[in-house]
């Protein structure tokens, strides 16, 4: 369907094709020469009685054949292996690769190298197909908690996901992050529950986990004919219809009655997902406790209406490797989960103090667009963009509203993993990148006529810093550009230098996180460079009240510094947000209030570094009560300097502790080793949790310190005869113990005494 750009409507084009005289169907003169042959070139009969009707605007029916989704999952539990298929059935490939592929291809969506000789997804990649007259966008996001960036800013500007649960593992810790994420940006999901065809599957355990665990008001789709290596088909319990998956890649899908030994079972699942629907659907309801009959198409809609209200998850099933079940996942998508006018997004006004403002999500109205991830290209840096309204074209200037700065998009492409496909223009819910603009992740373009900007993503604190330095002196100059582009592509990854060592210090999520960017750095940049002993990222706070009065008096000839400061430093609420907190309670002008910015720059900066250990101080409120001033002497300088004498004053007084982050570790090893397990777990001052048993192996949860998990895949594999798997998950900054703490504190002051 062609695209009209604005402000020529379907109506004017259809004056500009049926000017007085003309009989052929190709565009006036008039036409060409004010649009230019581009934009009519698909303007058919069809297009052309749609003008003419002018019923409807353009772009309707476009927007709703559109659907951004998201593939997220607990790590291993086919996400990259699902959207292979989905591409290799909507034609996008034409042969299919897996995740560990014995041919040395891989993945379509892992092109990295590491991603493939690892067998995990690192970057989340943007991909679209069509299916059914449907566009497609799809994004694939890692599963490992050591890159949860990607998910976050993936379902940051997606409308809808799938959440996909392993049928022999569940749903397990990365499942309800990820689950936890999807509710922070409000996305209505689908999940499916793949691997029917591994020993041990369960799908109706699943299902029960979804609703205990995930606290998801979901039921089943679907009913399967069959498990692990009997898994046949499913039986689809809308339609009632039995499907079966033929052909050398199950491309064939053929349509059968459903068998007659599965009636009862699929009768009574039927009447359950119409009973869990009804409880979030009124009018499926009143049809239900009327007694009506309720035809597929009933159920279909409400079942739609509930998931993009995000009051239900229909529960899909299948597996991805055996190309079973993946057909009528994606029909689920085009049916129940909503095109980009179905849900809500708002900006925020700068010119009205931040006032939200709704978005219309429509073609019509200024540009309005996220930068939601960078990438270095070959052809320079590469920005991925979701128009949430208006249109963006190739030589358009777009205003970035963060920086100000003007700019000209010298070319617009739309991604396939890897590969890219230049387009003129994109209008409003579709997901493109741009070539050439300087920005940072998260900055909102416009037209200009606006200054509209979009909330931010969440971006959790990097736990674990790693010295790194290059081997060689001359490869420096390629060392900063490396670490410079990983800081702009990952907003987890920070890069600082060491005050006393003079070392640069990169900080990131895990252990795994760290690993992959100074590989990144090897290969990429061809730096090879050397790494220091992983270093925790510890924080300190106070614990209770304690007061300070200091004047800060110095004369040196000519003006002097003359400052005094009163009030006390106290600990925040637990559980607040808020980390640092300044409050002025001065009655009067005791001190003049152009001077206390400065105090509380002052009081910020001697934040950033604790007595105890020199980590920064958290948690923390500052209260200035009282203060005195000179006509002469006093400026900002010195009010910063007595605020920055005054907190080291008092700090002590306030019962200083160490915060070290402390990681949810979850474990899954076979229940001989148990006993082992949960002894070394004690032996590194974790606390058990939780204990559950799957098969025949313990699930373990504990909650153990970062700063005693250094090397510990390489210890497990020994207790479990490398059977036993564990995932790691930041939790909080908790107090440490008071023997850690002042071995910790000795050894921060054998360190200064030594420099």
């Amino acid at each position: 369907m062609v695209r009209f750009p604005r402000p020529f409507t379907p109506r004017l084009l259809y004056t500009l094709y049926s000017s007085p005289g003309r009989t052929s169907s190709s565009p006036s003169p008039t036409a060409s020469l004010l649009l230019g042959t581009s934009h009519l070139r698909n303007f058919s009969a069809g297009n052309l009685a749609r003008a003419k009707d002018d019923k409807e605007p353009w772009w309707k029916e476009s927007m709703e054949k559109l659907r951004n989704i998201g593939i997220s999952a607990h790590i291993d539990s086919g996400k990259t292996t699902l959207t292979e298929r989905v591409l290799y059935y909507t034609g996008r490939i034409h042969e299919i690769h897996e995740v560990r592929g014995r041919d040395g291809c891989g993945a379509k969506m892992d092109s990295m190298d590491l991603e493939r000789e690892k067998g995990i997804t690192i970057q989340s990649a943007a991909t679209y197909c069509n299916w059914n007259g449907y566009q497609i966008n799809i994004i694939d996001t890692p599963g490992h908690v050591d890159f949860t960036i990607e998910v976050e800013r993936a379902l940051r500007v997606l409308d809808g996901a799938i959440l996909v649960l392993c049928s022999v593992g569940g749903v397990q810790s990365q499942s309800i992050t990820v689950d936890r994420q999807m509710r922070r940006y409000e996305v209505p999901r689908i999940a499916f529950i793949n691997k029917l065809d591994r020993m041990g599957a369960d799908p109706w355990k699943v299902l029960n986990q979804t609703r205990s665990k995930l606290r998801h008001h979901s039921a089943a789709m679907q009913v399967p004919i069959g498990l692990e290596d009997d898994f046949k088909g499913l039986v689809d319990l809308v339609q009632l219809k039995a499907s079966y998956f033929q052909g050398s890649s199950g491309e064939k899908v053929v349509t059968e009655e459903i068998p007659a030994n599965m009636d009862a079972l699929v009768a009574e699942k039927r009447r359950e997902l119409i009973e869990v629907v009804s409880e979030v659907d009124d009018k499926l309801a009143e049809a239900f406790l009327n007694d009506e009959p309720i035809s597929s198409t009933d159920l279909e809609e409400a079942v739609r209406r509930a998931t993009v209200a995000r009051k239900f998850v229909p529960v899909f099933m299948g597996s991805a490797f055996k190309n079973k079940g993946v057909q009528p996942l994606l029909d689920g998508v085009l049916s129940y989960l909503p095109c980009p006018t179905e849900v809500s997004n708002y900006a925020l006004d700068q010119t009205k103090n931040e006032e939200k403002v709704t978005l219309s999500g429509t073609p019509h109205g200024p540009l309005v667009a996220l930068a939601f991830k960078l990438e270095e290209g070959r052809f320079g840096q590469l920005t991925y963009l979701r128009i949430y309204e208006g249109v963006i074209r190739k030589g358009d200037f777009i205003v970035n509203v963060n920086t100000g700065k003007k700019l000209k998009v010298p070319r617009l492409v739309r991604l396939h993993s890897n590969e890219m496909e230049d387009i003129p223009e994109a209008h409003a819910g579709q997901i493109v990148a741009v070539f050439g603009v300087d920005c940072a992740s998260g900055d909102t373009f416009t037209d200009g006529s606006v200054r509209y900007t979009m909330t931010s993503m969440n971006v959790p604190e990097p736990v674990m810093s790693l010295a790194v330095q290059p081997v060689s002196k001359d490869s420096g100059g390629q060392f900063s550009k490396a670490l410079n582009r990983f800081q702009r592509e990952d907003p987890t990854f920070r890069v600082g230098l060491d005050p006393e060592s003079g070392q640069t210090i990169i900080s990131g999520m895990g252990e795994l996180h760290l690993d992959i960017y100074v590989e990144r750095i090897r290969r990429e940049y061809k730096v090879d460079a050397t790494v220091g002993k992983p270093r925790v990222n510890f924080r300190e706070t106070v614990t209770q009240r304690a007061e300070f009065d200091y004047l800060h008096k110095k004369q040196s000839g000519g003006q002097g510094q003359y400052g005094r400061v009163c009030g006390y430093v106290e600990p925040l609420p637990p559980g607040s947000p808020i980390k640092f907190e300044f409050e002025n309670m001065i009655v009067g002008q005791a001190i003049p209030s152009n001077f206390i910015p400065a105090i509380e720059k002052g009081f910020k900066e001697a934040a950033n570094s604790g007595s105890l250990i020199g980590h920064p101080v958290e948690n923390i409120r500052i209260v200035l009560t009282d203060g005195a001033s000179h006509a002469v002497d006093s400026s900002e300088l010195a009010f910063k300097l007595a605020a920055i004498y005054a907190f080291r004053q008092c700090y002590t007084a306030a019962r200083p502790v160490i915060l070290e982050p402390v990681m949810t570790v979850e474990l899954k090893v076979p229940t001989e080793f148990q006993g082992t397990v949960a002894g070394d777990i004690n032996k590194r001052k974790g606390v058990i949790v939780g204990n559950d048993q799957d098969g025949d192996d313990s699930v373990i949860t504990a909650h153990v310190p970062l700063n005693n998990m250094f090397g510990y895949s390489t210890s497990l594999r020994s207790m479990t005869q490398g059977k036993g798997e564990f995932t790691m998950e930041y939790k909080d900054h908790l107090a440490v113990s008071h023997d850690v703490q002042k071995q910790l504190v000795n050894s921060f002051k054998g360190t200064k005494e030594a420099d």
